[in-house]
């Protein structure tokens, strides 16, 4: 027994047994993080998240730099044994999350607990008292996971409006007529999309995590840091919002090759680094203000000696019960994981949309072309699309729908809360609404009666009125957290997780009262739900 804990002796000399069981504890958490580690490397190949590699390594620098600091000013003696059982608790708590996320097949939930798990290997070997002082690095692990799809878009939406608004005011600025209509800058020679994209979440991801790492490394007071953190995500927003102006200016006076291709790409990376530039100003300032003979580089910490020998000492950790019994548990979670009995999903017998009728009774309906950029938003296994007419109705309804196979692997439904402003339609109004549908009844599978989400959206005196819902495996639902959460449980009870955004929309014609296009919307339903089931399945019991 060493005085850094016990060993095994062979031909390669001393092997530390703690640094053995600290190697099957990684080793045997891989099969219960497979799912969440699949997913965070598709999510890092995409543009928004391709800074996701970086954060573990930043994550480990700075936990190498506070046990360096611990070496240091260590904490003075506590009185009894080390406390590692909240550890083990905390390890227990995520590797229960983790069975849900993979027994659900949500890959976010499953990264979630990874961060939960790696919190509770701190703990545990270090112990309660000196591993919660480390909750930094385990926080900083968070930036490398992707948002969840439904606020990535709400999110993204949201910005796409503030950069669209701040873009044209800029355009404005240097005198170059702009129009701007929802999230399309008009310059007359050319329409400039404020595409997803160009939302500004590209740029804010990464900036937050540095920002995250510099409020760290700076020495000054707390309410520097705090300043530096919430100036970020607006720094990033505003340069982005400069970036579009500067675009729809250099469009106007060299044409509209200064929006496409490497002067695009390169105009991103400038962006980038100007908010880098910024952010440093910012902090270059802050730190003078605090000491006016001090330079920013002298604020931030970043001594780099001594990090090689805290991270050697991986090799000495003590062979603890606590750190045994972590390993026994992640084992057993694992063998568990790969020996659970798999649940049959049951069978999706359903007709594509493509056999949809186009004669609904009186209503007789044509294709739409759906927009090659919102299809790929969507994700959806199958769409439809169409536009029905029928004599005597003073508009048509235009029918869409959007049907997913699975709604828990991070592709799904999302609100036309967010995709109909993108569109270039405002919503005006928004409440859910009981519909009645005449004649309806078990034999045909079609609800007497189900709650919809009832909109006005408005494109300048232009309205139109849009009901829309969730099918979800025969039940209608209105709000999409909801429907969400019950796609993952039906996935765990009966192994399904198909559902659809079914919507539809009616002009509503000037000096017509609404209520008689809800009653246009409402005998349309009447004749379009009928045949749905065919398309949307309903719960199949086992």
């Amino acid at each position: 027994m060493s005085q850094h804990g016990s060993t095994l002796t062979g031909r390669l000399g001393p092997l530390p047994v703690g640094a053995v069981w600290f190697a099957l504890l990684i080793l045997a958490s891989l099969p219960v993080f497979g799912l969440a580690l699949a997913a965070l490397a598709e999510a890092w190949s995409r543009p928004e998240y391709s800074h996701g590699p970086l954060i573990p390594v930043i994550s480990l620098y700075l936990f190498l730099r506070e046990r360096k600091l611990r070496a240091a000013h260590p904490l003075p003696p506590a009185p009894g044994r080390t406390r590692r059982w909240p550890g083990l608790a905390i390890i227990v708590a995520a590797l229960a999350l983790a069975a849900l996320g993979n027994a659900a097949q949500v890959p976010d939930i499953a990264a979630y607990a990874l961060i939960v798990w790696i919190g509770g290997v701190v703990v545990t070997v270090l112990g309660w008292r000196e591993g919660r002082t480390h909750w930094a690095p385990v926080l900083h692990l968070v930036f490398m996971l992707p948002l969840p799809q439904m606020l990535y878009w709400k999110l993204s939406i949201f910005l796409q409006g503030i950069s669209s608004v701040i873009g044209v005011w800029i355009i404005q600025a240097f005198g170059v007529p702009v129009f701007l209509e929802g999230h399309i800058i008009d310059l007359g020679i050319l329409k400039l999309q404020v595409a997803e994209a160009c939302s500004g979440l590209r740029y804010l991801f990464p900036i937050l995590s540095f920002t995250y790492v510099v409020s760290i490394l700076y020495r000054g007071p707390m309410w520097h840091k705090a300043v530096l953190l919430i100036s970020a995500a607006p720094i990033a927003v505003l340069m982005n919002a400069v970036r579009i102006g500067v675009i729809g200016v250099l469009v106007d006076l060299y044409g509209p090759g200064m929006a496409e291709g490497f002067l695009h790409a390169f105009e991103g990376w400038a962006v980038f680094g100007t908010c880098l530039l910024v952010l440093f100003a910012l902090a270059a300032g802050l730190a003078r203000l605090h000491d006016p003979r001090r330079s920013f580089l002298s604020a931030l910490d970043l001594e780099t000696a001594g990090l090689g020998r805290q991270l050697a000492g991986v090799t000495r950790l003590p062979a603890s019960g606590a750190l045994v019994a972590a390993v026994l548990i992640t084992c057993a979670a694992g063998a568990a994981h790969l020996a659970r009995p798999q649940i049959t999903p049951a069978p999706i017998a359903r007709e594509t949309f493509a056999l949809y009728p186009r004669a609904l009774g009186e209503w007789s309906g044509r294709p739409r072309a759906l927009d090659p950029g919102i299809a790929a938003s969507l994700g959806a296994d199958d769409t439809l699309a169409m536009i029905y007419e029928a004599p005597g109705m003073a508009a048509p309804v235009d029918l869409f729908s959007a049907w997913y196979r699975k709604q828990t692997d991070g592709q799904g439904l999302h609100s036309p809360e967010v995709c109909l402003p993108t569109g270039d339609w405002e919503i005006a109004a928004l409440a859910e609404h009981r519909v009645q549908i005449p004649g309806a009844g078990a034999q045909d599978g079609v609800p007497r009666s189900f709650t919809v989400n009832r909109a006005v959206i408005q494109k300048g005196v232009v309205k139109q009125l849009v009901y829309y819902w969730f099918e979800q495996r025969g039940r209608q639902m209105t709000d999409d957290v909801a429907a969400k959460g019950l796609a993952i449980w039906d996935s765990l009870t009966i192994g399904r997780s198909d559902g659809a955004l079914m919507r539809v929309i009616t002009p509503l014609v000037p000096g017509e009262d609404p209520a008689q296009a809800d009653a246009r919307l409402t005998a349309f339903l009447a004749r379009a739900l009928v045949p749905m089931p065919r398309h949307v399945p309903g719960r199949i019991d086992d």
